[in-house]
This record gives C-alpha cells, structure tokens and sequence, in this order.
C-alpha cells in the first residue's frame, strides 16, 4: 500500500500477512503459544481454614441468630456497653 504524505512523497507501508499470525491448533481455534494447563495447589493452612470455616457453620445455633436479628430489628435487644468493654479487656 502506497501513501503520500503533504510532501508528496511516496512510503511504502508494509502491513503484516496472515503468514505471521501463530498457527491455530486443530478445531480449537486457540494459539498453540496459549495452550498451557493451570494448576492449583492448596496449602495446609487453606485447607485448615476451609475445615475451620465447615466447622464454625454447622456449629452456629440459627435460631438463636434468627432470634437476636429479629430484636436488633424491632429495637427491643439490649446492649450492655460495660459487659462488652470487660469482654474485649479480657481478649488482650
């Protein structure tokens, strides 16, 4: 492809052919370049969170959760800022 320019000057301008592109894998319509596989590796602490976390779920009491939700909500759920100060002292 020929352009000229405001000097009238001629360049030739070379555009990529189709010869360039990466060969396509049989029916796949991916790069052979992309085909890699992805591996996963868990660790033991991940898989210790993830038995922690299973744990703690069939551990909650939902009744009780549902029963403390629905106070909050109407407002009659009473909170006791001292016993939740004493009880974060005592975590440190």
């Amino acid at each position: 492809m020929t352009i000229q320019s405001l000097t009238s000057k001629t360049n030739n301008v070379v555009l990529p052919s189709k010869n360039n592109q990466p060969e396509k894998a049989k029916n796949t319509g991916i790069d052979k370049t992309e085909q890699t596989k992805d591996t996963v590796d868990i660790t033991a602490v991940a898989k210790e969170i993830n038995k922690a976390s299973e744990i703690s779920e069939s551990s909650v009491n939902q009744e009780r959760v549902t029963a403390i939700k629905n106070a909050l909500a109407d407002g009659s759920y009473a909170i006791n800022p001292e016993k939740i100060a004493e009880k974060m002292i005592q975590m440190e």
